[in-house]
């Protein structure tokens, strides 16, 4: 027979939804933006999804006597989600703990830890999902001029030709732009950029802010991550690299509620049956926090997990522009 298990649920050190956002927004995370969160209650699933052609059909609405009203006739699209689970762990040993407790709190770095670790893979799972032109072949296109050359880019143009792109494709209006800390800063060097904004605020590059670009290209939300992560194996020197690829900017629809109808780029689903919302949490957790002991080695071990999966619900709904950044 199993013996019960002695981990315990660390509520207090927990993320809730709210957090969750807050501690990835200070690190540069915007993959729970490009990929808002939707929480379910089961683990993997097939389900239907309403076809953009059939929302957007055109259809006779007069009835003539005796005639029957005009009915629909599309079947669902069929996408399947399947959350996995992501976790990591810390070890606290307890003559480190003792040795240090007068200068931190090892319970708080160590779950810090195991919580950045966790968001960190999962940004890195909504940029390769969305910064990918296999998925958005037929929606995407190389500009000809890299948005670092300050004299002669358009971004605004290039941002233009997509937006109409996304809306001829999937009949949704796009949003959001998606790009990196560098593509944003070289951008806002940008003449043509420049030039328009202006006359409405300083020409200065470094007073040019996101929401002014958004101002500029009509795209309310203007997502920069910011995020970074060590591509070295472990013991070699580190080789700080960029989460979101220089290489790329995305104009897309994001979703902006967690309402399942509304029609976005992408989705995050997350389990609520084991980790987040798992029964007696009492509210949506985005990471769970865990501690159990390993008398052996004298340690209290910190996990921090969640199942998830990301999901590119319409393709249609993002124009990835390529070659933004000279190599």
């Amino acid at each position: 027979m199993a013996s019960p298990s002695t981990t315990i649920s660390r509520f207090d050190l927990s993320g809730s939804f709210e957090e969750f956002d807050l501690a990835m927004s200070r690190n540069g995370f915007i993959g729970h933006r490009v990929a808002v969160p939707r929480p379910v209650g089961i683990q993997k699933a097939n389900i239907g999804k309403v076809p953009l052609e059939a929302l957007l059909q055109d259809r006779s609405t007069q009835r003539a006597p005796g005639a029957p009203y005009s009915r629909s006739t599309f079947e669902f699209d069929q996408f399947g989600y399947e959350c996995i689970e992501h976790g990591c762990e810390e070890a606290i040993d307890d003559w480190e703990s003792h040795v240090y407790e007068d200068i931190l709190d090892a319970e708080m770095i160590h779950q810090q830890r195991a919580e950045d670790a966790l968001l960190r893979g999962y940004e890195r799972e909504v940029a390769a999902a969305i910064f990918n032109a296999t998925t958005f072949a037929g929606m995407t296109a190389d500009v000809t001029d890299e948005w670092d050359d300050f004299t002669n880019a358009t971004p605004l143009d290039n941002i233009a030709t997509a937006k109409q792109a996304v809306l001829d494709a999937s009949g949704l209006r796009a949003n959001a732009l998606i790009l990196n800390s560098k593509v944003f800063y070289n951008l806002r060097r940008v003449e043509q950029l420049v030039e328009l904004i202006k006359y409405s605020s300083r020409a200065d590059p470094g007073a040019i802010t996101a929401s002014m670009i958004g101002q500029a290209t009509d795209l309310p939300i203007v997502l920069v991550g910011d995020a970074v992560y060590n591509a070295a194996h472990e013991g070699q020197d580190p080789t700080p690299t960029s989460v979101w690829s220089d290489e790329y900017a995305m104009v897309a629809r994001v979703a902006v509620s967690r309402d399942p109808r509304e029609p976005c780029l992408a989705r995050t689903f997350c389990w609520t049956g084991d980790g987040p919302s798992a029964p007696g949490t009492g509210e949506p957790l985005a990471v769970l926090t865990e501690e159990y002991r390993e008398e052996g080695v004298r340690s209290s071990v910190i996990r921090a997990r969640h199942n998830r999966d990301v999901v590119v619900m319409y393709a249609a709904a993002g124009y990835l522009i390529g070659n933004v950044t000279t190599i």
